[in-house]
């Protein structure tokens, strides 16, 4: 493989595919570590938007109870109840290019960890305590991640990973795509197995 393939990824910590395919992008990034580059892009599920959750809640519940029926992933769904949450999903896409600018190393398993603590510990990703045990439990700095958090410059970082999505093109998450001097190839789109994104990627290398 050469310097310039990469694996690149474009979710949202709070979609809910996105948190049903997370064993398999473990597996991904377990398979490609130190062989391709591996890209994660937060995609703004829906980013900015300003209903609260509880308004939601018929129709996340419905997602919620698929994406665990198909993939067996643990949801509670306690925070459907919440008034005070907002479904907005831009602060939990920005906390990842916090992480990514703080230790890139560790961004892939605080984007696995955020997705764990709001669909199975219902936690409010809007605000910078709710990721404060996962902080802890990967050694990063919470007064640091605080003030990048809720700073002007990273509430504008994160628009530039808004715009790569659709420049990729990406329109649903997860989204998967394959780059190799230059081409892009649509791996993926929506949920599928790590399996059949290996397979993919072997094919898109034979034809590079």
């Amino acid at each position: 493989m050469n310097g310039q393939d990469k694996l690149i990824y474009v979710g949202d910590p709070m979609c809910s595919w996105c948190y049903g395919f997370a064993p398999q992008l473990d597996k991904l990034v377990e398979q490609y570590n130190g062989k391709l580059e591996i890209e994660l892009v937060t995609g703004g599920l829906r980013a900015y938007n300003q209903t609260p959750i509880h308004e939601m809640k018929d129709f996340l519940k419905e997602h919620w109870e698929d994406v665990n029926k198909a993939t067996q992933q643990p949801f509670r769904y306690e925070i459907l109840d919440n008034t005070k949450v907002i479904y907005d999903t831009e602060p939990a896409c920005r906390a990842m290019v916090v992480i990514r600018n703080m230790n890139p190393k560790k961004e892939f398993e605080f984007f696995k960890r955020s997705q764990q603590a709001f669909y199975f510990h219902n936690k409010d990703l809007g605000v910078a305590d709710s990721y404060y045990t996962v902080l802890e439990q990967l050694g990063l700095d919470k007064i640091d991640f605080t003030k990048r958090f809720n700073s002007e410059e990273y509430k504008n970082l994160v628009k530039e990973d808004f715009r790569r999505a659709g420049e990729l093109g990406v329109q649903g998450f997860p989204s998967l795509l394959f780059e190799s001097g230059g081409k892009i190839t649509v791996l993926s789109r929506g949920y599928t197995t790590a399996e059949n994104v290996i397979e993919l990627i072997s094919a898109a290398m034979e034809q590079n």
